[in-house]
Protein backbone atom coordinates (compact mmCIF):
# COMPACT_ATOMS: atom_id res chain seq x y z
CA UNK A 1 0.00 0.00 0.00
CA UNK A 2 1.32 3.21 -0.53
CA UNK A 3 1.78 6.35 2.33
CA UNK A 4 -0.18 8.74 1.84
CA UNK A 5 2.44 10.76 1.91
CA UNK A 6 4.40 9.46 -0.83
CA UNK A 7 1.74 9.70 -3.05
CA UNK A 8 2.42 13.13 -4.21
CA UNK A 9 5.75 11.64 -5.44
CA UNK A 10 4.67 9.11 -6.89
CA UNK A 11 2.09 10.65 -9.27
CA UNK A 12 5.16 12.85 -9.87
CA UNK A 13 7.53 10.24 -10.99
CA UNK A 14 4.23 8.71 -13.37
CA UNK A 15 4.35 12.38 -15.06
CA UNK A 16 7.23 12.24 -15.43
CA UNK A 17 7.54 8.84 -16.76
CA UNK A 18 5.03 8.75 -18.94
CA UNK A 19 6.31 12.39 -20.60
CA UNK A 20 9.76 10.76 -21.32
CA UNK A 21 8.08 8.04 -23.34
CA UNK A 22 5.86 10.13 -25.11
CA UNK A 23 8.57 12.34 -26.37
CA UNK A 24 10.80 8.93 -27.13
CA UNK A 25 7.21 7.69 -29.44
CA UNK A 26 6.16 10.12 -30.86
CA UNK A 27 8.73 10.19 -33.51
CA UNK A 28 8.19 6.37 -33.80
CA UNK A 29 4.47 6.88 -34.40
CA UNK A 30 4.74 9.88 -36.71
CA UNK A 31 6.65 7.58 -38.95
CA UNK A 32 4.20 5.09 -38.87
CA UNK A 33 1.01 7.63 -39.98
CA UNK A 34 3.29 9.10 -42.75
CA UNK A 35 3.99 5.80 -44.06
CA UNK A 36 -0.21 5.22 -44.59
CA UNK A 37 -0.65 8.87 -45.85
CA UNK A 38 -1.03 9.91 -49.65
CA UNK A 39 1.56 13.01 -50.22
CA UNK A 40 -1.05 15.78 -49.86
CA UNK A 41 -2.41 14.44 -46.73
CA UNK A 42 1.59 14.68 -45.09
CA UNK A 43 1.57 18.32 -46.86
CA UNK A 44 -1.84 19.36 -45.19
CA UNK A 45 -1.61 17.12 -42.59
CA UNK A 46 -4.59 16.02 -42.61
CA UNK A 47 -6.47 12.40 -42.70
CA UNK A 48 -6.14 11.24 -39.43
CA UNK A 49 -2.86 8.47 -38.20
CA UNK A 50 -3.93 6.02 -40.79
CA UNK A 51 -4.79 8.47 -43.75
CA UNK A 52 -8.00 8.59 -45.59
CA UNK A 53 -6.97 5.50 -47.54
CA UNK A 54 -8.86 7.06 -51.17
CA UNK A 55 -7.14 6.08 -54.38
CA UNK A 56 -5.16 8.70 -55.47
CA UNK A 57 -6.74 9.77 -58.41
CA UNK A 58 -6.09 13.49 -58.71
CA UNK A 59 -3.90 16.20 -60.31
CA UNK A 60 -1.22 14.88 -58.76
CA UNK A 61 -0.92 11.40 -60.94
CA UNK A 62 0.89 11.63 -64.21
CA UNK A 63 -0.18 10.12 -67.70
CA UNK A 64 1.82 7.37 -67.97
CA UNK A 65 -0.09 4.38 -67.61
CA UNK A 66 2.60 2.63 -64.70
CA UNK A 67 2.26 6.07 -62.59
CA UNK A 68 -1.81 5.62 -63.09
CA UNK A 69 -1.38 2.47 -61.74
CA UNK A 70 0.29 3.48 -58.67
CA UNK A 71 -2.53 5.78 -58.46
CA UNK A 72 -5.26 3.21 -58.47
CA UNK A 73 -3.69 1.88 -55.29
CA UNK A 74 -4.33 2.90 -51.57
CA UNK A 75 -2.20 5.03 -50.52
CA UNK A 76 -0.37 2.52 -47.77
CA UNK A 77 -0.09 -0.14 -50.44
CA UNK A 78 1.69 2.16 -52.68
CA UNK A 79 4.03 3.12 -50.23
CA UNK A 80 4.79 -0.17 -48.88
CA UNK A 81 4.64 -1.63 -52.87
CA UNK A 82 7.32 1.32 -53.78
CA UNK A 83 9.38 0.81 -50.35
CA UNK A 84 9.23 -3.03 -50.83
CA UNK A 85 9.15 -4.32 -54.37
CA UNK A 86 10.08 -1.22 -56.92
CA UNK A 87 13.13 -1.12 -54.52
CA UNK A 88 16.08 -3.42 -53.35
CA UNK A 89 15.08 -2.79 -49.51
CA UNK A 90 14.81 -6.79 -49.06
CA UNK A 91 17.99 -6.80 -50.19
CA UNK A 92 19.29 -4.07 -47.47
CA UNK A 93 17.54 -6.15 -44.83
CA UNK A 94 19.12 -9.47 -45.74
CA UNK A 95 22.70 -7.72 -45.70
CA UNK A 96 21.83 -6.37 -42.67
CA UNK A 97 20.78 -9.74 -41.15
CA UNK A 98 24.07 -11.29 -42.03
CA UNK A 99 26.08 -8.28 -40.59
CA UNK A 100 24.93 -8.09 -37.40
CA UNK A 101 24.15 -12.13 -37.11
CA UNK A 102 27.80 -12.22 -37.97
CA UNK A 103 29.12 -9.31 -35.75
CA UNK A 104 27.23 -11.09 -33.01
CA UNK A 105 27.99 -14.54 -33.50
CA UNK A 106 32.03 -13.56 -33.32
CA UNK A 107 31.99 -11.29 -30.62
CA UNK A 108 30.13 -14.19 -28.46
CA UNK A 109 32.79 -16.75 -28.73
CA UNK A 110 35.84 -14.40 -28.09
CA UNK A 111 34.42 -12.60 -25.50
CA UNK A 112 33.33 -15.52 -23.24
CA UNK A 113 36.67 -17.45 -22.61
CA UNK A 114 37.72 -13.54 -21.99
CA UNK A 115 34.94 -12.97 -19.52
CA UNK A 116 35.40 -16.16 -17.72
CA UNK A 117 39.46 -15.66 -17.70
CA UNK A 118 38.94 -12.31 -16.46
CA UNK A 119 36.08 -13.72 -13.44
CA UNK A 120 37.38 -17.03 -12.41
CA UNK A 121 41.23 -17.44 -13.16
CA UNK A 122 43.98 -16.49 -11.40
CA UNK A 123 46.60 -15.14 -12.98
CA UNK A 124 49.46 -12.72 -13.26
CA UNK A 125 48.29 -8.87 -14.38
CA UNK A 126 44.77 -10.36 -14.66
CA UNK A 127 43.68 -6.41 -12.99
CA UNK A 128 45.93 -4.48 -15.00
CA UNK A 129 43.88 -6.73 -18.13
CA UNK A 130 40.54 -5.73 -16.90
CA UNK A 131 41.84 -2.32 -16.26
CA UNK A 132 42.21 -2.27 -20.41
CA UNK A 133 39.17 -3.32 -20.82
CA UNK A 134 37.62 -0.61 -18.97
CA UNK A 135 40.16 1.82 -20.62
CA UNK A 136 39.14 0.63 -24.13
CA UNK A 137 35.31 1.58 -23.31
CA UNK A 138 36.24 4.92 -23.28
CA UNK A 139 37.60 5.24 -27.04
CA UNK A 140 35.11 6.16 -29.33
CA UNK A 141 34.77 4.18 -32.80
CA UNK A 142 35.70 7.15 -34.59
CA UNK A 143 38.50 7.89 -33.14
CA UNK A 144 39.80 4.23 -34.69
CA UNK A 145 38.40 4.58 -38.13
CA UNK A 146 40.86 5.69 -39.97
CA UNK A 147 43.17 3.33 -38.91
CA UNK A 148 41.09 0.55 -39.41
CA UNK A 149 40.13 2.14 -43.02
CA UNK A 150 43.69 2.23 -43.95
CA UNK A 151 44.50 -1.06 -42.59
CA UNK A 152 41.42 -3.17 -44.43
CA UNK A 153 42.38 -0.97 -47.59
CA UNK A 154 46.05 -2.36 -47.70
CA UNK A 155 44.81 -5.76 -47.56
CA UNK A 156 42.19 -5.32 -50.29
CA UNK A 157 38.81 -5.85 -47.99
CA UNK A 158 36.78 -2.57 -48.80
CA UNK A 159 33.43 -3.20 -50.59
CA UNK A 160 32.85 -6.77 -48.53
CA UNK A 161 31.22 -8.46 -45.91
CA UNK A 162 34.30 -8.68 -44.19
CA UNK A 163 35.21 -5.02 -43.85
CA UNK A 164 31.48 -4.76 -42.49
CA UNK A 165 31.98 -7.42 -39.97
CA UNK A 166 36.10 -8.39 -39.16
CA UNK A 167 36.43 -4.66 -36.94
CA UNK A 168 33.96 -4.99 -34.18
CA UNK A 169 34.32 -8.76 -33.74
CA UNK A 170 36.04 -7.93 -30.45
CA UNK A 171 33.79 -6.51 -28.13
CA UNK A 172 35.38 -4.78 -24.67
CA UNK A 173 31.73 -4.25 -23.75
CA UNK A 174 30.21 -7.97 -24.00
CA UNK A 175 34.07 -8.59 -22.33
CA UNK A 176 32.92 -6.20 -19.97
CA UNK A 177 29.31 -7.53 -19.32
CA UNK A 178 29.75 -11.06 -19.29
CA UNK A 179 32.70 -10.77 -16.90
CA UNK A 180 30.46 -9.12 -14.40
CA UNK A 181 28.19 -11.79 -14.66
CA UNK A 182 30.26 -14.65 -14.26
CA UNK A 183 31.27 -12.62 -11.18
CA UNK A 184 28.01 -13.53 -9.89
CA UNK A 185 28.44 -17.53 -10.80
CA UNK A 186 29.47 -19.02 -7.25
CA UNK A 187 33.07 -20.56 -7.42
CA UNK A 188 31.67 -23.72 -6.08
CA UNK A 189 30.30 -24.38 -9.17
CA UNK A 190 33.13 -23.51 -11.34
CA UNK A 191 34.89 -26.43 -8.81
CA UNK A 192 32.64 -29.13 -9.31
CA UNK A 193 33.12 -28.99 -13.14
CA UNK A 194 37.01 -29.34 -12.63
CA UNK A 195 36.51 -32.39 -9.84
CA UNK A 196 34.64 -33.65 -12.96
CA UNK A 197 37.29 -33.83 -14.61
CA UNK A 198 36.33 -30.74 -17.17
CA UNK A 199 39.08 -28.79 -18.81
CA UNK A 200 38.55 -24.34 -18.58
CA UNK A 201 37.53 -24.26 -22.06
CA UNK A 202 34.90 -27.00 -21.76
CA UNK A 203 33.81 -25.49 -18.39
CA UNK A 204 32.92 -21.76 -20.30
CA UNK A 205 30.65 -23.46 -23.12
CA UNK A 206 28.69 -26.11 -21.13
CA UNK A 207 28.81 -24.88 -17.39
CA UNK A 208 29.25 -21.47 -17.80
CA UNK A 209 27.51 -20.28 -20.72
CA UNK A 210 24.19 -21.44 -20.22
CA UNK A 211 23.81 -19.83 -17.34
CA UNK A 212 24.17 -16.81 -18.94
CA UNK A 213 21.67 -16.76 -21.33
CA UNK A 214 19.92 -13.38 -19.62
CA UNK A 215 23.31 -12.13 -20.67
CA UNK A 216 24.05 -12.88 -23.52
CA UNK A 217 20.74 -11.85 -24.35
CA UNK A 218 20.94 -8.21 -22.87
CA UNK A 219 24.39 -8.38 -24.95
CA UNK A 220 22.75 -9.31 -28.06
CA UNK A 221 20.28 -6.82 -27.81
CA UNK A 222 23.29 -4.01 -27.35
CA UNK A 223 24.87 -5.74 -30.54
CA UNK A 224 22.17 -6.12 -33.23
CA UNK A 225 20.94 -3.01 -32.63
CA UNK A 226 24.22 -0.79 -32.57
CA UNK A 227 25.35 -2.43 -35.71
CA UNK A 228 21.66 -2.63 -37.47
CA UNK A 229 21.26 1.44 -37.03
CA UNK A 230 25.50 1.95 -37.47
CA UNK A 231 25.52 4.37 -40.24
CA UNK A 232 29.45 5.56 -40.25
CA UNK A 233 31.08 2.73 -40.63
CA UNK A 234 29.16 1.03 -43.56
CA UNK A 235 29.07 4.73 -45.12
CA UNK A 236 33.28 4.28 -45.19
CA UNK A 237 33.94 0.60 -46.50
CA UNK A 238 31.16 0.34 -48.60
CA UNK A 239 31.10 2.88 -51.49
CA UNK A 240 31.25 0.86 -54.76
CA UNK A 241 28.78 -2.13 -54.23
CA UNK A 242 25.50 -1.44 -53.22
CA UNK A 243 24.51 -4.94 -53.08
CA UNK A 244 26.23 -5.05 -50.23
CA UNK A 245 25.03 -2.08 -48.74
CA UNK A 246 22.75 -2.30 -44.84
CA UNK A 247 19.14 -0.93 -44.26
CA UNK A 248 20.80 3.12 -42.97
CA UNK A 249 22.68 3.27 -46.26
CA UNK A 250 19.66 1.85 -47.98
CA UNK A 251 16.99 4.64 -46.88
CA UNK A 252 20.34 7.17 -48.01
CA UNK A 253 20.28 5.40 -51.31
CA UNK A 254 15.81 5.57 -51.74
CA UNK A 255 16.06 8.99 -50.44
CA UNK A 256 18.03 10.12 -53.41
CA UNK A 257 16.28 7.84 -56.10
CA UNK A 258 12.96 9.95 -55.25
CA UNK A 259 14.95 13.26 -54.81
CA UNK A 260 13.42 13.40 -51.02
CA UNK A 261 9.69 14.52 -52.08
CA UNK A 262 7.99 11.01 -51.31
CA UNK A 263 8.21 11.16 -47.68
CA UNK A 264 4.92 8.26 -47.84
CA UNK A 265 7.49 5.73 -49.40
CA UNK A 266 10.78 7.06 -47.44
CA UNK A 267 8.54 6.87 -44.23
CA UNK A 268 7.41 3.56 -45.13
CA UNK A 269 11.01 1.85 -45.86
CA UNK A 270 12.01 3.61 -42.05
CA UNK A 271 8.84 1.48 -40.40
CA UNK A 272 10.46 -2.19 -42.01
CA UNK A 273 13.76 -1.52 -41.22
CA UNK A 274 12.55 -0.50 -37.29
CA UNK A 275 10.22 -2.86 -36.77
CA UNK A 276 12.59 -6.02 -36.45
CA UNK A 277 14.46 -4.30 -33.50
CA UNK A 278 10.85 -3.39 -31.80
CA UNK A 279 9.85 -7.20 -31.81
CA UNK A 280 12.96 -8.32 -31.11
CA UNK A 281 13.10 -5.96 -27.89
CA UNK A 282 9.59 -6.86 -26.58
CA UNK A 283 10.26 -10.82 -27.26
CA UNK A 284 13.49 -10.22 -24.83
CA UNK A 285 11.98 -7.83 -22.13
CA UNK A 286 11.91 -9.19 -19.17
CA UNK A 287 15.59 -11.80 -20.58
CA UNK A 288 17.33 -8.20 -21.05
CA UNK A 289 16.53 -6.42 -17.73
CA UNK A 290 16.77 -9.51 -15.74
CA UNK A 291 20.34 -9.19 -17.39
CA UNK A 292 21.18 -6.45 -16.90
CA UNK A 293 20.38 -6.56 -13.30
CA UNK A 294 22.11 -10.00 -12.63
CA UNK A 295 25.04 -8.61 -14.31
CA UNK A 296 25.95 -5.40 -12.09
CA UNK A 297 25.46 -7.73 -8.36
CA UNK A 298 28.43 -9.28 -7.11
Amino acid sequence: MINRSSLPMEIARHILLLAGAAIILLPFLYMVSVSFKAPYEIIDNSGGFFGAQIPMLDELCSITAKDVADCMMMPALHNYYKALIENPLPRYLFNGIVVTASIFFIQVIIALPCAYALAKLKFWGRDFVFAMVLFCLLVPVHAIGIPLYLMLAKIGLLNSYAALVIPWTISVFGIFLMRQFFMTVPDDLVDAARMDGMSEFTIVWRVMAPTAVPALIAFAIFSVVAHWNDYFWPRIVVTSNQNLFTPPLGIREFRNGIDGNQFGPLMATATIIVIPMVVAFLLAQRRFIEGITLSGMK
